[in-house]
């Protein structure tokens, strides 16, 4: 402890030197930090995303319609019905299920309460698929989906808009002017990554929203979606061939002929958004701790200059027995507490940058406790390695040229 307590003595004595000496540390640790928090919040965003959106998951969507003038969206067309649903999900070996879907919004109405929201109609695979989750109460059964029931499940947002604290299950409300009874309330999922209520929807029979609620296209089966879910993710591209067989079969499409859906593998892509994204904080922690190298230089020059400044104090203790180890212990510890004082600054100012970048950025800063750390191991590791030389020479002057020093 006497060396650290003379190190700090020695650091002391001259403030303004030694926080300039750890300025490079102080900017490199708190960068560090910083950019992996940053980094890691994006990459939980997308792992949010995929949470959401479900697992092993491809969306099959009709393909824009060939029109003159503006090409319509994805999305657009009426190619997909219930009967190429079930055919994929019956004929498909590597799919797990097959849950179609439609959607629109529409004003729903309780009593004096009314809300604006999101509907979507499916069946009784959408929950599994769409990791949705009943609070309480229950979903509407497979026969109700076949007889076009008009029950519904609600969203925690819609059930709190509508009745507040009062238990909706076994009320009556109308959508689109259309009384439906309440069976459910799905379990709460929060905001998503992009601040959107996941919780601010109303689930009906498919049936029910293509027959009384929602028209795409002249037939009255048509879907706006289906959500196709593997087995395993390993099967997704089997999954995929699957899907894309089937339905150009059922379709009666030539061959050479155009396909008139779209299949996209949203996982895939929001899993490539997640790699990117880490190892775009993985370069960016890289580039950052290039200022910890910087800020090494820095104490090994400091410390040299402090070595010229005290060789006369170094001779003195040599001569009064010091052995060349101990002074070069003396300064490679005066290097590494600089390094450690500059790393515990740079944690604090990376933790609050980090915390403010919060408040403005998409998603929430992650900070990890890994990169803390690595960063304090790097900066000391970077004090002892540039404290070293310093350190050497020091021990290495001959005491008699060392007292003759001005």
């Amino acid at each position: 402890m006497e060396i650290f307590r003379t190190a700090l003595r020695s650091l002391l004595s001259n403030r303004t030197r030694s926080i300039l000496t750890m300025l490079g540390i102080i900017i490199g640790v708190g960068a560090v930090i910083t950019m992996v928090a940053i980094g890691n919040g994006a990459s939980g965003q997308m792992q949010g995303l995929m949470d959401s959106f479900g697992t092993n998951l491809l969306t099959v969507m009709p393909a824009p319609p060939n029109t003159t003038g503006a090409r319509g969206a994805a999305g657009s067309g009426a190619s997909l019905t219930l009967a190429d649903s079930q055919a994929i999900e019956d004929e498909g070996f590597s799919i797990l299920r097959a849950a179609p879907e439609v959607s629109g919004t529409a004003q729903v109405v309780f009593g004096n309460n009314n809300w604006n929201t999101s509907i979507t109609g499916g069946d009784e695979d959408i929950l599994p698929v769409k990791v949705w989750e009943i609070a309480e109460g229950v979903c509407f059964s497979e026969s109700e989906v076949r007889s076009g029931a008009k029950v519904c499940v609600l969203g925690p947002t819609v059930a709190k808009e509508l009745f507040g604290y009062t238990n909706p299950i076994g009320s009556t409300i109308r959508i689109r002017n259309i009384p439906f009874q309440v069976y459910g309330v799905m379990k709460a999922k929060g905001n998503n990554s992009f601040g959107q209520d996941q919780d601010d929807f109303i689930l009906v029979p498919i049936t029910t929203a293509q027959r009384r609620l929602f028209r795409f296209g002249n037939r009255v089966d048509t879907v706006r979606r289906i959500n196709v879910q593997a087995r395993t993710r390993e099967l997704l591209d089997t999954a995929k061939e699957e899907t894309t067989a089937i339905l150009r079969q059922r379709h009666k499409l030539a061959e050479g002929t155009a396909n008139d859906f779209d299949i996209r593998d949203l996982t895939q892509n929001l899993e490539n958004a997640t790699e990117m994204a880490t190892t775009m904080s993985l370069l960016l922690g890289a580039i950052a701790s290039i200022s910890l190298v910087v800020g090494g230089i820095g104490i090994m020059n400091i410390m040299l200059v402090s070595v010229s400044e005290r060789t006369r104090e170094i001779g003195i203790r040599m001569a009064i027995g010091a052995r060349p180890s101990n002074v070069r212990m003396q300064f490679l510890t005066e290097a590494v507490v600089l390094s450690i004082l500059g790393g515990i600054i740079g944690i604090l100012i990376g933790t609050g940058i980090s915390n403010a970048a919060s408040s403005f950025l998409p998603f929430k800063t992650v900070i990890s406790v890994n990169s803390i750390l690595i960063a304090v191991g790097f900066s000391a590791a970077v004090g002892i390695f540039f404290g070293f030389w310093p350190a050497w020479k020091a021990s290495n002057l001959d005491p008699i040229v060392a007292l003759r020093s001005e």
